[in-house]
């Protein structure tokens, strides 16, 4: 790294984009001090990854008045529970890190409010975070990934993503639905609970289904259009309840959804020449979804990279890594500059701690 002071960053993370309200605590080891121009590869050390979510009734979704309403009710004891587990006091820490977007509005706003104001009560520089970059960062520091091709999938983002020049560059996304989003209004019409997530529920059901039904496959290059199969697979279940159970539905669906990322994602590993996969978000933590991505992998003779459901869902420490990353560059949000956006792309952001 280059023989200089050594120097620890604990950044505090708070993401609350959707229903998942999370903090996370994470620390920062320079051995050797910051490099100022090499790529930034710290020691990290995770040191609190609480989360809460909020759960609307079975066959309903959720709000985001109400999102908001459970994040403003359950983040202080959070917060407090995330600094108890890390044995840690409000002047240990570096700086606040939050999600700045893409999101829910009111939810996105609620979480900004209260990082907003301990910046500025604890007197500590505060960090916006790109939701997305967040994810990614996350995935690289628990699996090791190296320079992969990431698969970005969740409720509200469906993302084929490579670095290049301090971006991630968006390969190949959804033209309407996200693939979460799409697993989470098929649940709500089985009537589904939402505990612990829709997806999940769906997987269940899909492990229990034996027989494929023809379903639209919709890959338009590098992008892929979910809208249409939702709605085709919507109407089976309406229409033809006595022709088609719920569990050969859920596999249909997975089945057909998870072929066409893998069709864009071994595209984009070709264009590239990377033999890694990377899978984050929500949706990465379906196990079909992993077995189907690590099978294509193989046959190029490359690896998939995933997470378990204390990184891919949701949660704070992966905000709290990413900005401790671009904080350790000299990065930080002025308070007046800290608002929020639903639409902040991943290839917005200025990624200055690698090369």
């Amino acid at each position: 790294m280059g023989g200089g002071e050594p120097r620890t960053i604990i950044a505090l993370g708070l993401e609350g984009s959707a229903n998942k309200l999370g903090v996370g605590i994470v620390k920062h080891v320079y051995a050797d001090g910051v490099p100022p121009s090499a790529e930034l590869r710290p020691e990290v050390v995770e040191l609190a990854n609480v989360r809460d979510t909020y759960n609307p009734p079975p066959g309903e979704g959720f709000l985001p008045r109400d999102v908001a309403a459970h994040h403003r009710e359950t983040i202080m004891p959070l917060l407090k529970q995330a600094l108890a587990e890390a044995g840690l006091a409000p002047r240990d820490l570096d700086c606040i890190c939050y999600t700045k977007g893409p999101g829910m509005g009111a939810p996105l706003q609620a979480v900004a409010l209260v990082a907003r104001t301990l910046a500025q009560l604890w007197d500590l520089p505060l960090v916006g975070v790109n939701h997305c970059v967040g994810h990614i960062e996350m995935g690289r520091a628990i699996t090791g990934a190296d320079n992969p091709i990431v698969l970005y999938v969740s409720g509200g983002n469906t993302q084929v993503i490579a670095y290049s020049q301090q971006t991630y560059r968006i390969f190949g996304e959804t033209l309407d639905s996200a693939i979460g989003n799409c697993l989470d209004r098929f649940a709500r019409v089985l009537k589904l609970p939402n505990d612990p997530s829709p997806g999940y529920n769906i997987e269940q059901y899909a492990k229990r289904g034996t027989k494929y039904i023809e379903l639209p496959y919709t890959v338009k290059g590098m992008d892929v259009s979910l809208g249409g199969i939702l709605t085709f697979v919507e109407r089976l279940a309406k229409t033809e309840p006595e022709k088609h159970t719920p569990e050969d539905l859920c596999y249909s669906l997975q089945e057909t959804m998870f072929a066409m990322l893998v069709e864009i994602t071994e595209r984009a590993m070709a264009h590239v020449g990377s033999q890694e996969v990377l899978i984050v978000g929500g949706v990465g933590c379906n196990l079909r979804l992993q077995e189907m991505m690590a099978q294509m992998a193989a046959e190029r003779g490359g690896k998939v990279f995933a997470t378990d459901m204390r990184y891919c869902i949701d949660n704070g420490i992966m905000i709290a890594q990413a900005g401790a990353l671009a904080f350790a560059r000299g990065f930080a949000t002025p308070i007046e500059d800290s608002w929020v956006t639903q639409r902040f792309r991943t290839d917005q952001v200025h990624v200055d701690w690698r090369t």
